[in-house]
């Protein structure tokens, strides 16, 4: 869609909804280098980028007559000086954004510096002028915006104090959603250092909102694709503030070339209460607040987070805030979440892993119970279980996209997304699995004398040392593969702007699972060929090899979530918040799963040290295969609701968990302007 502000010669896809920007130039995060794009020039005459007023007001114009030469993470301001190439650098200065397909190029002397927001918190009145204007201009639906004022609280009546903050892109020296986004949706340019995304190359997986410390991409759940503030480049073109700015009524923002400090103002710092860490992402805003806060400041949303003054650096620092109480509860209909594809997606691909894994390396290491399994009829279940559970599990991670018909768009970023190689890995263990089994047919008898049977083939000729060495080799790679997907699974979820899942324990708890679930499958499967006589082992022998793999898995994930909780307990981050709810929200839920996981850990240990290979035996098999696999699910479902993101403070009803859950509740949620949808993806 189209502004009615813009006067547009060609409609080219969007990088929002009322900017459209060709991706000129993009950046390489790693070395920080700029390249121009090889897309064709638009052979359009230019108009005016933005219609400007005659008597446009002088506040709403840019002002930068000088400029400093590095930002205070010593990166250089103007942009083409990160362009290697001497040529690159000429091209890059007078390159045009096609901004709505138009050729024209702005006339801002500073159009290749990197710009950025300036916000004086102790002018902000709340008003939300900026984001009504920024609403307006981009056309956004009431459910989004690219703007967003909320607020923190401290002290008491009568030195009560709030400190609004309005908060839009940061357009990052590091941008983090660049840097994940599997479909290179994401450009930074050196025109004003905007980090643009263009929402019809986004697929919807939405981990540019997880790996973001500011909320600042919005996923629509209704189109089913992200899309973020555009730093309004047709208004920089033509020396414009962006409207947001415009409109503040309170001189709390102002926008220009970063490190250049407003008039009237003295300070630009890079942090603020409730702003996190800017080491994350070096985002390119800067801040004044001079007026005295309590050392203690409270959101008003529902996030159990408040900050606390560390007063050996001056900064805030967030903390656990206790606000719903100490209470327990079950809250087993909560564990269910947008999320689940991705619950099962993980746990489907880790024990379709895990089964083949444990079978194939166990034989390569000559372990009798993996030797004798891999030699018989019942080997083909190891690739069959690896490519069926991964092939459903990708199926499944299809469905949480906003636009699952555009899932091959997933691997356009192997260069930075681990979400790109995890997919790559997961589809290189699924073909190479395929094949292991493919080759492994011809030695299996049962298939063999179907085959001749029904169809008269006699597969028994191919057998030979030939045959056998594609098995091993198509089976090493294919352990390759596994262990790069599961390798960057885990990387997925390492998310400084996540602190709860950025822990060790989520490799602990990824792996655990692969080592539970895989033994499980392959260790039933050989227990049925020794109950059938065609796997030449005991069942004490199945229960004693596949033990080990539990007993590592299970006592992994257990250690995991003990040295999880015991750092969380008095974190400065928000993990502090995500152990709380877990303790609490969901506190008997949780600690039924530590309990019912050691006493699984005890009976393996049992079927591994004492000799039970009756029917007690096979009891117990199963019975710890049926709880391990329950508490599989709810471990994977309480790793999702629970996290809680380093987002900006919302208010009490905007950008509030708490409230759109209520209003879904009561109904509310089916009035459009109260800006909240159906949780779906």
């Amino acid at each position: 869609m189209i502004s009615r502000n813009m006067i547009p010669t060609v409609e080219i896809p969007s990088a929002n909804k009322s900017v459209s920007v060709s991706a000129s130039v993009t950046t390489s995060i790693a070395a920080q280098k700029f390249k121009p794009s090889a897309q064709a020039l638009l052979k359009t005459e230019p108009v005016e980028i933005w219609d400007t007023r005659p008597n446009e007001p002088a506040y709403a114009r840019l002002d930068d007559s000088t400029t400093q030469a590095r930002n205070v993470y010593d990166q250089p301001i103007d942009l083409v000086a990160l362009v290697q190439e001497e040529s690159a650098q000429q091209a890059s200065r007078n390159q045009s954004l096609f901004i709505n397909g138009n050729p024209a190029i702005g006339d801002n002397p500073n159009r290749n510096k990197q710009h950025g927001f300036y916000f004086t918190a102790d002018n902000c009145i709340g008003c939300h002028a900026c984001e009504s204007a920024c609403a307006e201009k981009n056309e956004t639906p009431s459910h989004l915006a690219f703007r967003s004022v909320g607020y923190v609280e401290g002290g008491s009546f009568p030195d009560f104090q709030r400190m609004n903050i309005s908060m839009a892109c940061n357009h990052c020296d590091d941008p983090v959603c660049l840097k994940g986004c599997p479909t290179l949706a994401y450009t930074k340019h050196t025109e004003y250092g905007a980090v643009l995304q263009d929402p019809d190359t986004c697929f919807g997986c939405g981990y540019c909102t997880w790996v973001c410390p500011y909320n600042a991409p919005q996923l629509d759940p209704v189109k089913g694709e992200v899309s973020k503030c555009n730093m309004c480049v047709d208004r920089l073109e033509v020396g414009l503030k962006p409207a947001c700015v415009s409109a503040c009524v309170g001189n709390a923002l102002d926008f220009g070339v970063i490190e250049n400090v407003p008039e009237n103002r003295d300070q630009a710092k890079v942090s603020i209460p409730g702003f996190p860490d800017p080491e994350i992402s070096r985002p390119n805003i800067r801040f004044q607040q001079k007026t005295g806060l309590p050392e203690e400041m409270t959101r008003t949303d529902d996030a159990p987070i408040k900050y606390h003054l560390d007063k050996s650096t001056g900064n805030y620092k967030p903390t656990l805030d206790p606000k719903h109480g100490h209470e327990k509860y079950w809250n087993i209909a909560r564990l269910s979440s947008r999320e689940n594809p991705l619950a099962l997606f993980t746990l489907c691909t880790q024990a379709g892993i895990g089964a083949f894994v444990i079978t194939f390396l166990g034989s390569l290491l000559g372990i009798d119970v993996f030797r004798a399994l891999f030699n018989s009829d019942w080997f083909l279940f190891a690739p069959l279980f690896g490519f069926g559970l991964a092939a459903f599990g990708l199926f499944l991670s299809t469905t949480h996209l906003g636009k699952p018909f555009r899932f091959y768009r997933g691997f356009n970023n192997l260069r930075y997304s681990p979400v790109s190689r995890e997919g790559l890995g997961v589809a290189i263990f699924m073909v190479f699995a395929a094949l292991t089994l493919l080759f492994s047919t011809p030695n299996n008898e049962t298939v063999s004398q179907l085959m001749k049977s029904i169809f008269s083939l006699d597969l028994s000729l191919l057998r030979g040392p030939l045959l056998s060495a594609a098995v091993s080799v198509s089976g090493v790679v294919s352990v390759i593969g596994a262990i790069g997907g599961l390798y960057y699974m885990i990387k997925c979820y390492l998310i400084p702007a996540r602190p709860f899942w950025n822990h060790w324990q989520t490799a602990a708890s990824f792996v655990g699972t692969t080592l539970s679930l895989g033994s499980l499958l392959m260790g039933t499967i050989a227990v049925v060929g020794v109950l059938t006589s065609s796997l030449g082992s005991s069942l004490q022998s199945v229960f004693s090899g596949f033990s080990v793999c539990l007993i590592a898995g299970i006592g992994l994930e257990l250690i995991g979530l003990y040295a999880h909780a015991k750092e969380n307990i008095s974190a400065e981050h928000e993990g502090a918040a995500s152990h709380y709810i877990q303790t609490t929200t969901f506190g008997k839920t949780y600690w039924l799963r530590n309990v019912v996981l050691v006493s699984a850990l005890a009976i393996v240990l049992v079927l591994s040290l004492v000799d039970l290979s009756g029917e007690i035996g096979l009891l117990l098999w199963f019975v710890v295969g049926a709880i391990t696999l329950m508490m599989s699910l709810v471990s994977r479902a309480l790793f999702y609701v629970l996290v809680v993101p380093t987002t900006m403070p919302g208010a009490f009803f905007w950008r509030n968990k708490g409230f759109e859950q209520h209003a879904r509740d009561i109904g509310l949620a089916s009035v459009v302007d109260a800006g909240i949808v159906a949780d779906v993806h």
